[in-house]
């Protein structure tokens, strides 16, 4: 089953315990949290206090995407402040294996992220060693931006590599995902969908994670 895990970037940050009740109550499968340094990405973003708090209050599993120059400097950190799960930018290191490695060490779930104008054969080298492949499908940095369709195609290009290597790393798709463009990434292979500025939208969270669900 598709599991989908809400962008906190979009959440309402003043009433976050209250959030984050009405989030496990809706049954979604995790929380994405977005790290920015406005380095690697024109902005910056909630970081080790917001990550604390989150993971005191909640305890659905937490996805941080570290959106960040040189991530091996900061990976430990938040692997030992609560991540669950941790991705890197193949285009943030030149040491991906190292970070992939990092994250293992840790005991957390690795995955590396592809921006836009990024070829899946890029993640060729490290493909059998991840647990899920992140697909931006909108240039990182701000919420709210719409859906690059093009980037479909490389969804259904990694999901065809994962089947004739017979591998078993999630796919996950991130940026401009609502109800239309969710069913489309599912259809070519996505099974994570974040979602953000559409999710917390919604007045009803159980019924907008139960519609992305299919």
């Amino acid at each position: 089953m598709t599991k989908v895990l809400p962008s906190l970037l979009s959440v309402d940050f003043l009433n976050l315990k209250d959030e984050l009740v009405k989030l496990e109550e809706a049954g979604v499968d995790g929380l994405h949290f977005d790290v920015m340094d406005g380095q690697f990405v024109p902005n910056i973003s909630i970081g080790i206090p917001i990550l604390d708090a989150v993971r005191q209050q909640s305890k659905l599993p937490i996805d941080v995407h570290l959106m960040i120059e040189n991530p091996e400097q900061y990976i430990e950190l938040f692997a030992d402040h609560g991540a669950d799960l941790i991705s890197v930018h193949l285009e943030a290191t030149a040491h991906i294996h190292r970070a992939i490695e990092q994250i293992k060490n840790k005991g957390k779930k690795a995955g590396v992220v592809i921006n836009p104008g990024t070829p899946v054969s890029q993640i060729l080298p490290i493909i059998n060693t991840v647990d899920y492949v992140l697909i931006m499908t909108v240039n990182p940095g701000f919420g709210g931006q719409s859906f690059i369709e093009d980037c479909v195609d490389k969804v259904l290009e990694l999901n065809t590599l994962k089947n004739e290597k017979q591998l078993t790393f999630d796919i996950e798709v991130d940026g401009g995902i609502n109800a239309e463009t969710a069913e489309v990434c599912v259809k070519n292979g996505a099974t994570m969908l974040v979602t953000g500025s559409y999710f917390f939208k919604q007045d009803d969270y159980q019924a907008v994670t139960q519609k992305l669900k299919g």
